[in-house]
């Protein structure tokens, strides 16, 4: 594990370790993938003033977001099917947040429940990303079972009103339900330590993996069609909705996908807490913009008014410090704790974020500053007020 210095690093461990059907699952974009290359080449041109003589030789990371202030700006991205990277993968990425003092927000299609990854994580700050389904009492019950694990913040997913079209997917016989094929089934078979440790260990003590979160009557294996249009997203989710939800959720409420100034407006009036400026990653439309780009603007319009975070991207600690220093006052990261996760269960996305960080904190040094408020006043030209905490 000493040899995994970068994030390219780890990505490579990662690709090695995972079928390929599943790495690229994790890893790649969606059509022509355009929108990662654009998101990529969005942060490579941004370059900060830098600053000589100052005497800073340490740094502060420390960010407020809501009513807390945490030791760092990052957030770990909920992803899907975390939980097949790792064994009881949903967990590990809890406790490793955990340890570094950010919260972990838990997918709606994570293999372990977040009931379960309370039990695993039973100090974990967990938030719960969610796909609003299409019968509604469903959802509602699942907001309950947050609340009751202890959930603080409720991300509403807002990008996917459809199923992206992700043509890799195909080519590796890798599909969400799986279904059985020859390539599927010799991509497994290739990699053997991820089949023993991973799908191995699972069909030994819990069964095939399901979606954790569906509700009894539907739950269903990965490996099978589901049984109800009832546990299907929403494809016409909308702004009646969002005010719905925040009438049944009493902790704070977080609106990602976020890429427009009218659509950020509008989840400050109907009462949102926060905003996650996000293209998904490249992962879902491939002629997003690019969050680097609309940032600014959407921090100059609602930035007072609402948290703004951002994600998209981050494969290095200055890239992080780019979304900061546009105006987001903290950074989803999602690939890269997977790709530790991959490479070393919860040590790897332990390692992976603790790289991060140090990325950021040798980046604030080399800027001459020592708080990601000075990074934000002083070392992008023209920027906008900061964001609410």
């Amino acid at each position: 594990m000493a040899r995994l210095l970068d994030a390219e690093d780890y990505r490579a461990k990662a690709r090695k370790h995972l079928p390929k059907g599943l790495f690229e699952y994790i890893d790649r974009g969606t059509e022509a993938e355009l929108a990662m290359v654009d998101i990529r080449q969005s942060l490579d041109r941004i370059k900060f003033r830098q600053s000589v003589l100052t005497g800073h030789q340490t740094s502060d990371l420390s960010t407020k977001l809501f009513d807390h202030t945490y030791p760092n700006p990052l957030i770990i991205a909920p992803t899907a099917l975390a939980g097949l990277v790792a064994h009881d993968g949903e967990a590990k990425l809890a406790r490793a947040a955990c340890r570094l003092g950010i919260p972990f927000c838990v997918s709606t299609q994570s293999v372990t429940s977040i009931d379960d990854i309370r039990k695993g994580a039973p100090d974990a700050d967990l938030w719960l990303q969610l796909y609003v389904w299409k019968k509604r009492d469903l959802t509602w019950q699942l907001l309950e079972r947050a609340a009751h694990a202890g959930a603080s913040t409720l991300v509403i997913t807002a990008d996917t009103p459809l199923s992206p079209k992700r043509a890799y997917n195909q080519h590796n016989g890798f599909s969400v339900p799986f279904v059985p094929s020859l390539r599927g089934i010799c991509d497994v078979l290739s990699r053997p330590i991820w089949l023993s440790t991973v799908m191995l260990r699972y069909l030994m003590t819990s069964g095939m993996p399901t979606y954790a979160h569906y509700p009894a009557a539907f739950k269903t294996a990965i490996t099978r069609q589901a049984i109800s249009d009832d546990v299907k997203i929403e494809s016409g989710l909308c702004w009646d909705d969002i005010d719905e939800i925040r009438g049944r959720w009493r902790g704070k409420i977080i609106i990602k996908g976020i890429l427009s100034v009218e659509d950020a407006i509008h989840a400050a009036k109907i009462g949102a807490d926060g905003i996650v400026v996000s293209a998904h990653g490249g992962r879902n439309f491939d002629m997003a913009a690019t969050p680097a780009d609309v940032l600014p603007e959407i921090v100059t319009a609602v930035g007072d008014q609402i948290a703004i975070m951002a994600d998209s991207g981050v494969r290095r600690g200055s890239d992080a410090l780019k979304y900061l220093a546009l105006g987001s006052c903290s950074v989803l990261v999602g690939r890269l704790p997977l790709y530790g996760l991959a490479a070393d269960g919860e040590q790897g996305a332990y390692d992976v974020l603790s790289m991060l960080i140090d990325e950021m904190h040798s980046n604030l040094v080399f800027a001459g500053v020592r708080s990601l408020d000075a990074l934000r006043k002083t070392r992008l030209p023209d920027l906008p007020p900061l964001p609410v905490g």
